[in-house]
């Protein structure tokens, strides 16, 4: 039996793919282990959002080859479909998959043979036209919540995103097999959902035909038993209805948390950005959900540096979030990527003046999760406790996304407790009311 390690770079739906990927090899008989365990078989399943993941990819094969210099190196992902040469090219890596042939790993892996030294990677990458079947996928076992991929590819044209390139077309799965997928993670004790895709919004394509819409997946999950918790993970502002907003408003189990892009807070940059939405829209939402779930989480993406962000253009970007009743950001500096329309756009932002706004939109983003986590002391939420433990405390998530940290007691790993948020620590998470008190309460 030869063993087999996964190392998953990026998203939600990368971690969502790699899960089931490995569950396909061990059913073609393989052991999976850790990475740092001698594995006869590596397998990095690639981001390439920034240059950043391209060089955690080649650091990752490094290591590698240090673990066990005769392992087969495998790499796929959006790297992989992208740049398919140059990681061909890489020391050490011994095949390359694209985008309509990741699936196929399980099938190609015995015709798989170590890469002589100094011969390029055997590549099987067909043109990203090619990859149009969706491949159903969730996550299990690595960690507490699962990751349900519900919709995959993108159809909109962003000025700084390779992400159509890399993954396609938007398709999906249909309702019916969501849900039936929800009912399986249910029967593994799972208590929490996270539905990923690239543009779940846009979930309800098969074959290029809208059958469905993603309102009606909501809709179909919310009857789903056995799962306590299901998380949007990301959302575009112009796909996030009203109807949305207000059924998880009144949902039994989806949880007042939205992760909503933004990438900037000035209409001319969004123009740039070819985003389909305005700032008006976006402030619209956000406010339509804090009138409905006045302590819902919101996550906003934005970027900073964009081709055509002028200092004015920032001002009103940082102006704007500063303003809106969001929750934390996550902050993208810009990094150019090959094929994207953004490479046109002048004036270009020297590389100091991006680091120096994102670092700006950081200390904002401290700021705002720090005032959203005060106004939650003294309330009353569940925690899902999930496996981390470190010092001897774990932690865990409220409904609203809260991190909470509490002493370590195994009972709890992966349970839902009601507790009283107590105080907000210097590291930045909540403290709550001594578990002991809350476990007698509730038995």
């Amino acid at each position: 039996m030869k063993k087999v390690a996964f190392y998953t770079l990026g998203c939600k739906l990368n971690f969502s793919e790699t899960s089931t990927l490995a569950r396909l090899m061990e059913q073609q008989g393989y052991e999976r282990v850790e990475f740092n365990q001698q594995p006869d078989i590596f397998i990095i399943n690639t981001c390439s959002v920034t240059d950043n993941a391209d060089k955690k990819c080649r650091k990752i094969v490094r290591e590698a080859q240090k673990i066990n210099p005769d392992g087969y190196v495998a790499i796929l992902g959006c790297y992989a479909q992208l740049k398919p040469a140059e990681i061909s090219a890489i020391p050490g890596v011994d095949a390359v998959l694209g985008a309509a042939e990741k699936f196929r790993l399980h099938e190609l892996m015995p015709t798989f043979e170590k890469v002589p030294v100094g011969q390029p990677a055997r590549v099987f990458n067909s043109p990203i036209e090619h990859a149009i079947d969706y491949h159903a996928s969730y996550s299990l076992n690595d960690r507490t919540r699962t990751f349900l991929k519900v919709q995959d590819g993108c159809d909109y044209p962003c000025a700084y995103c390779t992400i159509p390139l890399a993954r396609g077309k938007s398709r999906s799965d249909t309702v019916a097999n969501v849900v039936q997928a929800a009912r399986e993670i249910a029967s593994r004790e799972v208590k929490e959902i996270v539905l990923t895709g690239v543009n779940i919004g846009d979930f309800g394509l098969v074959n290029g035909h809208r059958l469905e819409t993603f309102f009606e997946l909501v809709q179909a999950l919310d009857d789903v038993d056995g799962i306590e918790r299901f998380r949007i993970s990301s959302i575009e502002p112009n796909l996030l209805t009203d109807e949305i907003i207000a059924f998880v408003a009144q949902s039994k189990r989806f949880v007042p948390h939205f992760h909503v892009p933004l990438q900037s807070g000035s209409n001319g940059v969004l123009g740039l950005m070819r985003r389909r939405y305005k700032r008006e829209l976006y402030a619209d939402r956000i406010a339509k959900i804090k009138n409905l779930m006045p302590h819902a989480c919101i996550g906003v993406d934005v970027i900073v540096g964009h081709p055509g962000e002028t200092d004015e253009a920032f001002k009103e970007t940082y102006q704007f979030l500063n303003e809106l009743p969001v929750s934390y950001l996550h902050v993208f500096t810009y990094s150019e990527r090959p094929n994207t329309t953004a490479l046109a756009i002048k004036p270009v932002v020297p590389g100091h003046v991006r680091a120096e706004r994102s670092k700006m939109l950081h200390i904002l983003s401290d700021k705002k999760r720090r005032a959203f986590y005060d106004l939650q002391v003294d309330q009353h939420a569940t925690v899902l406790f999930e496996e981390d433990v470190e010092n001897g405390l774990m932690q865990g998530f409220t409904e609203n996304y809260v991190r909470v940290v509490a002493k370590y007691d195994p009972l709890l790993i992966n349970e839902i407790l009601p507790v009283r948020l107590k105080a907000v620590t210097a590291e930045g998470l909540m403290e709550v009311e001594e578990l002991e008190t809350v476990l007698e309460k509730h038995g």
